[in-house]
């Protein structure tokens, strides 16, 4: 089947397990045909249910689907319909697997971590003729809605902060001639809190175990270069990843410098006391995620034809930031002991406090100080009196 063959819209099922992996498959084919109508599953029950009820122009599906695997998904398309593209990803690649799948014949037999580059190419070809493209106007707001109405409606469904590196460039100057560079991807990206929440969260998901990941240097490790790469590349294909407002470009360099500013003095503190400094780290540079994606959210109402100035941006940051950073925290199931730690940023609540939650608190009271403000106040706080850290060390914080 070719591109010529495909309907004016395209139905495309993609069936993978790994909810960061079934994400980026899903970014990569929209942005080949925004204007797909796409199904995505988890497991291949539903995927054979799916395929009972619908009729698709393409499948996407993952070997190591729980319960029916991709492979009998494909034996069972191939009875049926010849000729439906279907592209098998496997994390398999020895010579017998391949061997196995190629009978049936898949129109792709793609390897994780997966090339996106390829890929892409691959989809362009099933899904657009020689020079096609497709462009999707941005939906117009539903009428009578109200901004606090949106909020609360997209608070839930949230895709994350804005970036605030070029990943590009990050992935670009990380590229060696053996390959990625993990420690230099790691300097390139560890002021991103998008991209940190997103590749802890992905090195927690179902297809890795053990000690839980709360620092981008142990996510990037354990989801090693390859997938590393494909996640970060696959944050720029999400829509309004740059912000285009110079109202909430404003605001979302005051949070990233607020949340850098915190993470340096955490590291900073921790280092000094002999703590964790790289967790330390972590919550500090995503402490202000919640008001960051609720800018990316402002971003989608003003392009929608909403009305926004900087009174509704900062009572929406007031209302909805909290809010908004707690529902991702959640939804994408950062461990708890860094949970613990961002929260303990704001308050510090019972009466036992760990030395990390108290390292965060105070880098947090830190970084709100003005340059011309002083620590002799802060050095005399109940934090401070708790770490037993005086003017002296948090001079010395302070000029590092």
């Amino acid at each position: 089947m070719t591109a010529v063959d495909l309907p004016a819209v395209p139905r495309v099922l993609i069936a993978e397990a790994d909810p960061w992996s079934r994400d980026l498959l899903k970014q990569v084919l929209l942005n080949v045909r925004c204007d797909a109508r796409l199904d995505v599953c988890a497991d291949g029950q539903q995927a054979a249910t799916l395929l009972r009820e619908k009729t698709y122009d393409l499948i996407l599906a993952d070997w190591e689907l729980p319960g029916v695997d991709g492979l009998s998904l494909l034996r069972s398309v191939r009875q049926k319909r010849r000729s439906l593209p279907f592209i098998l990803l496997s994390s398999r690649n020895d010579s017998a697997s391949v061997r196995e799948a190629l009978p049936l014949a898949p129109t792709a037999y793609l390897t994780k971590p997966l090339n996106m580059e390829g890929l892409t190419q691959r989809l362009q070809d099933l899904l657009l003729n020689e020079g096609e493209s497709v462009y999707c106007e941005i939906a117009p707001l539903a009428p009578g809605m109200t901004l606090p109405v949106f909020l609360e409606r997209r608070r839930e469904a949230s895709d994350g902060a804005p970036l605030r590196v070029d990943v590009k460039n990050a992935v670009a100057h990380s590229l060696t001639p053996d390959g990625l560079d993990l420690e230099r991807l790691e300097d390139q990206v560890r002021m991103d809190p998008q991209i940190t929440a997103v590749l802890i969260a992905a090195a927690n998901s179902a297809g890795h175990h053990g000690t839980p990941v709360q620092t981008l240097s142990a996510a990037l490790h354990a989801l090693a270069a390859g997938q590393s790469m494909n996640l970060i590349l696959g944050l720029a294909l999400k829509h309004n990843v740059v912000l285009g407002d110079p109202a909430l470009v404003a605001y979302a360099e005051r949070h990233w410098q607020l949340s850098q500013d915190t993470a340096d003095y955490a590291r900073r503190l921790a280092r000094m006391l002999e703590l964790d400094h790289e967790r330390c780290y972590s919550a500090g540079i995503l402490h202000r995620l919640g008001d960051l994606a609720l800018l990316r959210c402002l971003e989608d109402w003003r392009q929608g034809g909403g009305a926004l100035d900087d009174e509704a941006i900062g009572e929406s940051l007031d209302t909805y930031g909290a809010a908004y950073g707690s529902a991702l925290r959640t939804r994408w199931r950062l461990p708890l002991e860094l949970r613990q730690l961002i929260a303990s940023i704001y308050s510090l609540e019972g009466g036992v406090y760990s030395r990390e939650s108290l390292v965060m608190n105070l880098a947090a009271q830190m970084a709100r100080l003005t340059e011309r403000e002083g620590l002799e106040e802060l050095a005399s706080s109940k934090t401070a009196r708790l770490l037993r850290v005086g003017l002296s060390e948090l001079t010395r914080v302070r000029k590092a």
